[in-house]
This record gives structure tokens, C-alpha cells and sequence, in this order.
């Protein structure tokens, strides 16, 4: 590129890595496929956390959520640091960031120029021609919540039956293994491609504008994801289908048109990239590396994510992963995979996963997540076993496989000072973040009670100790 190039940075919401030009043939996502084809497709690409807030918060920043303190949903950090955009805006962009400032803080008011809908301006050609661009969308219609029961108004408690898709229609659906295989899951999925569908045609509506305004051989698009789908096993875990994503990259003259990529890149990657793309000074405090382009880096051996308190839920479980296999360290191996999380227990796929788990009709491998306990480390050969159902950590062939990712992770721990490993009393009483501990989160904890006093399991969570762990 002669001059520094727009770029635009799209993103989906709870999407996951189901669209058609990544192997899906029930998902029709023309418009990324074309994306795709004109540029670079990603294969080893990863979130750094299964869950949006501590996602995005690293996209923006180029920092590990749990390095900075922004690593459990929800938390809110009181001092957040500088982000990308304002590097860029300091480089001469004018930055739109049009919606979603889900970063587990409030950013100042400099973090961007506008936040417009910057998707119908541009098809106007209304935009800046005296410097160069970066754009922000996320696409909500894939987000969790879209797929809740009409009518639930986002209680756990108010059970309201989502009527059944006629089954033609879900034909084709591929239901993975750790979900069962019935009407109420293969609706919800359904439901979701739907939305996906939906999101697609609204990124073509970017590429068509590019088009129109003659901007396409200047512009820099990226596609990801923030994690995998709203689904038990998926959103909030850290296995493949939860953080394993789409990134698809179009930089003209710097990406190969229908090109593909094996490297290990990380969501933490992404900002450096971007600078470097846009010749805009990387931070020293950056943790990626610049993934193309004249000053792309080596690959690591690793790549790293983290999984902390979702809500009301704690846990803390790191991940190492390299080309071929994931590593889980689960610090607390006491606490269930199935613990309830309110926003989670209104999908009817999840109540269908209870009750058929209460009535004895979940069969393996879809029972492994209504297991008491689990491990204290997984390993799983991604390659083989994409769906992380085989648990190699006891395996004795692969007791050099599995010291190796355990220092990786350990040495990542230490390196990046992990915050994960302070209390949030401990966080909160050093002005790191702001106190949600006693009120917003002691107070959701109260309508999953009865619930699983009812014939539920796994309320055992449900404490203030946990909570303030």
C-alpha cells in the first residue's frame, strides 16, 4: 500500500467458527466467503478468553485481560490503560469505533472521534478524505441472548417454552458431541445460523461500500470473533470451540487473495498488527507480535488464554495452545463445569442438557460437563480431537506433551504478573477495580437458589466465599 490504508475491524458476537469458508455447509456466509477469498484465512487463530468483556478489553488494549485486571466478567477497571485508537488517532486516523464498548471498563472520552453508524455514512460516502480511517462494528444479532425464548425477559426463573423448528429445517445442522442430539438443540442451532446469516449480509453491506466508494485497494478488513457460541462447552470455556476462531485479514498488497494461514495467532496480536499496518509505534507494553506484513514476527510455541469468574460464577482454569494440542490448567478442580450461571440457564439448550441429565437420558460425551468435579489438567490432540473429548492428561505417551504446555503456562503466569492470582478483595483494596462484588453480584445469586434446591445440582458455588475468592 502507497499510503497509509482505512482500516476497518469487524466483529462478531458470540459467533464462533461456523462460517461456510471454514468447512461449515450449513452456514451461508457468501459475503465472508468472498472476504476470504480476496484475502488471508487464519487456521490457528485465538481468543485470549472465552467471554466478551475480557476479549475485548485485550483487543483493544494489546494486553492479557489478566494482566491488566480487566480479566473477570464482569469487573470494571478504574484506570484503564491507553488503547490502540488512540495511538492511531494520534498517527492522523479519525477513528469511528460505532458500537459495543464492552471492555470491562468505561473508556475516556478520547477514545474515539464518533460513534456513528458508520456502515450507512460510508454507503453515502460520507467519510473522511483528508486522512486516513479506522472503523469498529460488532455484530450483535449472534450475541447469546438473541437466542433466548421469546418472552423469558432474561429470567432463569420465567420458563417459557421455545416452540420446536420443523425438523426438515435443521437437517444438515451438525450438532457437536458434547450437545444431545434432540429437537430443542437443533432449534437453538438453527436459530443461531439464522442470526449468522443476518450478520453476514450486514458485512456485505461493508464490502459493497467499498466498492461504491472506490476505497477497497486502500483498506485493510479484518473479520473475527470475540469467543464461540452462546453453548454450553462453547461461550465461557476455554476449549476449542470456545476460543479456536475465524480471523480473516484483507490487506491489498500485503495479503495473498485466497491465501491461507497455520500460524498461532492470538487476539493480543491484533493491535500491534494494526499499528504496524497503519506504521504507527507499537507500545513496549504490548504482549503480541505483528502477525503480517514487512515486520511480521516468528511464531511462539504457544499461545495463551485464561478463564476467570463468569458472573457469579468463579473459576479460574488457564490454557496453553500450541499447532496441535490444548492444554487446561484447572486450579480449582473442585468446582463443576455445570455450575449455574443465571444469564446461561435461559437458553433452552442448557435446561435441556438438566433435565435430561436429571432424568438420565444424557449419555457420554454429552454428560462430561454435568460431571461433580473436574481434572486438574486436560490435554487434548486438537487435530484428532477437535471437540476436546479425550482427556490425555493421564496418558503416559504424552507425558512430555504435557510437561512442556505446563511450563508454558506457568512461565506465562509469572511473566505477565497474572492477576487471576490476586483475590478480587486484594484487587479491589489496591484501587484496581471497582467493588461488584457485594451488591450487583451477592443480589443475582438469589433466583438460582431455589432453582437448584428444586432438582438441580451444583449449588454449592452459590457463596459469598466463592464469590469473594
Amino acid at each position: 500500500m502507497s499510503t497509509k490504508p482505512n482500516i476497518i475491524l469487524l466483529v462478531g458476537e458470540d459467533t464462533g467458527r461456523h462460517q461456510h469458508c471454514y468447512g461449515d455447509r450449513f452456514a451461508k456466509t457468501p459475503n465472508l466467503d468472498r472476504l476470504a477469498s480476496e484475502g488471508c484465512l487464519y487456521t490457528n487463530a485465538c481468543s485470549t478468553a472465552p467471554v466478551c468483556a475480557p476479549s475485548r478489553s485485550t483487543l483493544v488494549m494489546g494486553q492479557f485481560a489478566n494482566k491488566v485486571g480487566s480479566h473477570h466478567m464482569r469487573s470494571t477497571l478504574l484506570n484503564p490503560l491507553r488503547l490502540m485508537t488512540h495511538e492511531l488517532a494520534d498517527a492522523g486516523y479519525h477513528v469511528n469505533w460505532a458500537n459495543k464498548t464492552d471492555f470491562n471498563f468505561e473508556p475516556p472520552d478520547d477514545f474515539a472521534h464518533e460513534t456513528s453508524d458508520w456502515i450507512t455514512t460510508l454507503e453515502q460516502g460520507e467519510y473522511p478524505t483528508d486522512k486516513p480511517f479506522f472503523y469498529y462494528f460488532n455484530f450483535g444479532m449472534t450475541h447469546e441472548s438473541g437466542m433466548w425464548p421469546e418472552g423469558s425477559s432474561g429470567n432463569p426463573c420465567t420458563h417459557v417454552e421455545e416452540p420446536c423448528v420443523d425438523p426438515k429445517l435443521t437437517e444438515g445442522i451438525d450438532v457437536p458431541p458434547y450437545l444431545p442430539d434432540t429437537p430443542v438443540v437443533r432449534s437453538e442451532l438453527y436459530r443461531y445460523y439464522q442470526k449468522l446469516h443476518q450478520q453476514d449480509q450486514q458485512i456485505g453491506r461493508v464490502l459493497n461500500a467499498l466498492d461504491g466508494q472506490g476505497l477497497t485497494q486502500n483498506t485493510v478488513v479484518i473479520y473475527l470473533t470475540d469467543h464461540g457460541r452462546g453453548q454450553i462447552r462453547e461461550k465461557r470455556w476455554l476449549y476449542e470451540a470456545g476460543i479456536h476462531l475465524p480471523l480473516i485479514i484483507r490487506a491489498p498488497g500485503v495479503t495473498t487473495p485466497g491465501s491461507f494461514c497455520e500460524q498461532l495467532v492470538s487476539w493480543v496480536d491484533i493491535a500491534p498488527t494494526l499499528l504496524s499496518l497503519a506504521g504507527v509505534t507499537i507500545p513496549d507494553s504490548y504482549d503480541g507480535r505483528v502477525i503480517l506484513g514487512e515486520n511480521r514476527q516468528s511464531e511462539p510455541q504457544c499461545i495463551f488464554a485464561a478463564r476467570d469468574r463468569m458472573d457469579e460464577c468463579f473459576d479460574r482454569v488457564r490454557a496453553a495452545r500450541s499447532r496441535r494440542f490444548l492444554y487446561l490448567r484447572n486450579d480449582f478442580p473442585q468446582l463443576p463445569w455445570a455450575q449455574r450461571l443465571r444469564y446461561m440457564e435461559i437458553m433452552p439448550a442448557t435446561r435441556e442438557v438438566r433435565q435430561m441429565h436429571v432424568d438420565g437420558q444424557l449419555n457420554f460425551p454429552a454428560n462430561l460437563f454435568m460431571q461433580p468435579t473436574k481434572p486438574a489438567e486436560e490435554l487434548y490432540d486438537i487435530v484428532v480431537d477437535p471437540h476436546c473429548i479425550h482427556n490425555l492428561a493421564d496418558d503416559p505417551r504424552y507425558a512430555d506433551t504435557l510437561a512442556t504446555h505446563r511450563n508454558e503456562v506457568a512461565h506465562w503466569i509469572k511473566r505477565i504478573d497474572d492477576k487471576g492470582y490476586q483475590t478480587e478483595r486484594q484487587l479491589i483494596e489496591q484501587g484496581i477495580v471497582k467493588n461488584r462484588l457485594d451488591d450487583e453480584y451477592a443480589l443475582r445469586i438469589e433466583p438460582l437458589t431455589e432453582p437448584t434446591r428444586m432438582g438441580g445440582v451444583y449449588d454449592s458455588h452459590l457463596t459469598q466465599e466463592c464469590l469473594s475468592d
